[in-house]
């Protein structure tokens, strides 16, 4: 392991971070937050996230710094600059009072334990934003602001970190390291080794020949998709300016993360719902497909077999929850049409946000929730969950298996939209899936041991929520619920699933293999 470059990744990461903390940092005066809360909240992050970041720069770098990042490196940055990133990201809540931070125990209010956890509340509200989980622990019960005379927990917060927790899920989505290709493909010339660390598997596809113009064109799509979600929840939603850039920022990654309690379910409106479940979808679709629509190759978009998969699994989630609505749960046809359209959207490509409580719907609807957090959505989204294209080469795999068993003289291959598929990106995919089940399994079982007192249907919609980066679960804690009630040690836990989840386990677990850290 050449820790120069590994110190080189980080450090450029922490220097970009600077970036989004310091623009929202002299927004929050014009917010209505003070320029004295803006200096407090955010000017030693800024800091930290420099001075660390510029330490780490020079360290690391060498006369060899420009030969190529090996993907041993690549890996080994990406995993644990995550979690640096997250740290950083989480002072602003500490700090700005979101919980019990430094001010509140200089006040005497709280003593030094409280203070610890009001940190763990802000590390794991900046992971659930950075991973795109949309899980949340803003609650009366952890919130010095939240008092009893507040009627809205999270609308009560001070805008300017409102605004950050939205921009956290909006970096992350995109991945906060895939910020990074332009100076790390210029620098190391291993772009592509970051990109594969973040998109473990077939999901990541070169649209130019230099992996930097691939991340210029990605980056195009996404922010050009976001203002036109902001432009249509303004203007034919008719949200505020600020409600529209929240929401704006937190769907196109398929975060979750709103500006009130209830979510969407604040607005009461069809319209917002229907301009949020078209963008919804939209962010569950592989990327690269905007490219093509882009270039007019219609030919490969219609007839990618991801997409048309995609787009079936969705259709057909929303008619059986909406005939099972209409059935069970005896919600009139017109309602039940929309909710379920809403419901499958936000949890089939893990946004998470909600119109009505599901936690409480008919066991087959939750059944089929439960599936769409583990499945995901595409390839190449910002969507989280195992992703359909993987599902579907392991399905392909399975049959192979039962075919060679019956035509063990046949030569069996792999096909993907005509490709044949490479032995080792199947064994990646095995790998994965593979780990998933490990991981879910552990994870199942220290949660229950934590939280002895919770039912079986919230200890598996927590670990299975956390792992597809999905948010609001099943059980006690649906989409009304908040994630406050947690123990300290199953935020940490939930958070750690979180992020494998995110890096889609494999470039975590590579950090606990010797052979990685030798020289």
């Amino acid at each position: 392991m050449r820790k120069d470059i590994l110190a080189l990744v980080v450090g450029w990461t922490l220097i970009l971070l600077c970036a989004p903390l310091a623009v929202v940092g002299l927004a929050t005066p014009f917010l209505g937050d003070g320029q004295e809360f803006a200096v407090r909240a955010f000017l030693p992050p800024v800091l930290v996230s420099g001075v660390l970041g510029f330490l780490l720069k020079r360290w690391g770098t060498r006369d060899d710094s420009g030969e190529r990042l090996r993907d041993r490196e690549a890996f080994a940055a990406v995993a644990l600059g995550w979690p640096v990133v997250v740290a950083i990201g989480a002072l602003p809540f500490w700090l700005g009072g979101m919980f019990n931070g430094p001010d509140e125990f200089l006040a005497g209010n709280v003593d030094l334990s409280t203070l610890a956890v009001g940190y763990i509340h802000s590390w794991f509200e900046s992971m659930s934003g950075f991973t795109t989980t949309g899980a949340t622990v803003i609650d009366p019960s952890t919130s010095p602001i939240c008092t009893a005379a507040v009627t809205d927990c999270i609308a009560a917060q001070p805008r300017g970190l409102l605004l950050w927790r939205s921009l956290t899920q909006w970096l992350g989505g995109m991945g906060i390291i895939m910020l990074g290709i332009l100076i790390i493909s210029r620098f190391l010339g291993g772009g592509m080794s970051v990109a594969r660390a973040e998109l473990t598997g077939p999901s990541l596809s070169r649209l130019r020949p230099r992996l930097a113009q691939t991340a210029k064109v990605l980056w195009t799509i996404y922010i050009a998709l976001t203002f036109a979600e902001m432009a249509l929840l303004r203007y034919v939603g008719d949200l505020s300016w600020f409600d529209s850039i929240n929401h704006g920022l937190t769907t196109m990654p398929s975060g979750g993360y709103s500006t009130y309690d209830a979510g969407i379910m604040h607005f009461e409106s069809a319209t917002v719902e229907w301009i949020i479940i078209f963008f919804m979808v939209a962010t569950g679709i592989n990327f690269t497909l905007y490219h093509f629509l882009w270039l007019k190759e219609w030919f490969n978009v219609v007839t990618n077999s991801e997409l048309q998969v995609y787009l079936a699994v969705l259709l057909g989630s929303w008619t059986i929850m909406t005939v099972n609505l209409i059935m069970a749960a005896d919600v009139n046809s017109a309602d039940s049409f929309r909710l379920a359209a809403f419901q499958a959207a936000s949890i089939g490509t893990s946004t998470g946000y909600a119109t009505a409580d599901f936690a409480a719907w008919p066991i087959l609807s939750k059944v089929i929730l439960l599936l769409l957090m583990i499945v995901g959505a595409c390839a190449g989204s910002t969507s989280g969950g195992l992703k359909i294209l993987r599902l579907r080469i392991a399905f392909l795999l399975a049959k192979r298996e039962i075919s060679r068993i019956s035509s063990p003289r046949k030569v069996h291959v792999v096909r993907m939209d005509g490709k044949v598929v490479d032995d080792d990106k199947l064994w990646i995919i095995v790998g994965m899936l593979s780990w998933w089940a490990v991981i879910a399994m552990m994870g199942l079982l220290l949660l229950s041991f934590i939280e002895y007192d919770l039912n079986l249907e919230s200890i598996i919609g927590l670990v299975v929520s956390s792992l597809g980066n999905t948010g609001p679960t099943l059980g006690s804690f649906g989409p009304t619920q908040t994630w406050a009630g947690l123990h300290w040690g199953s935020l940490l836990l939930t958070s750690g699933l979180m992020w494998l989840g995110r890096l889609e386990l494999l470039t975590v677990l590579v950090l606990i293999s010797p052979r990685v850290w030798k020289k």
